[in-house]
């Protein structure tokens, strides 16, 4: 007749508790990593032909925007502020592929720790 002695055996507190906590720590260490990765990452979009441009850190925080002086019609301000956002909505995108690229393979991680 089997026995049962709580977690597989009552081993399940010794190594392979402590091999989990290694594996945790170990992916926490590379988010962080990728995160600082992430933060110095740049992007950069452009619309209108490159008449807007858009420089955006991976961590959503925008370097700079450069408007050349032909996309700016006093006449047309709608043309512009679409430029803008185009540029900026391309930006996001760009910055989210390269969020997924770098911690696409760290999300995985996590299914295997469970």
């Amino acid at each position: 007749m089997a026995k049962f002695n709580g977690f597989g055996g009552g081993n399940f507190g010794g190594g392979n508790m402590q091999q989990l906590m290694r594996q945790a720590q170990k992916m926490q260490q590379d988010m962080l990593k990728a995160q600082e990765e992430l933060a110095d990452t740049e992007v950069v979009a452009t619309a209108g032909g490159e008449m807007v441009e858009v420089v955006m850190t991976c961590d959503r925080k925008i370097s700079s925007i450069k408007i050349k002086p032909e996309a700016v019609d006093p006449d047309d301000v709608e043309m512009l502020e679409d430029l803008i956002i185009a540029a900026l909505n391309e930006a996001f995108k760009l910055v989210e592929e390269e969020q997924q690229r770098v911690m696409g393979p760290l999300s995985g991680a996590a299914g295997g720790l469970f």
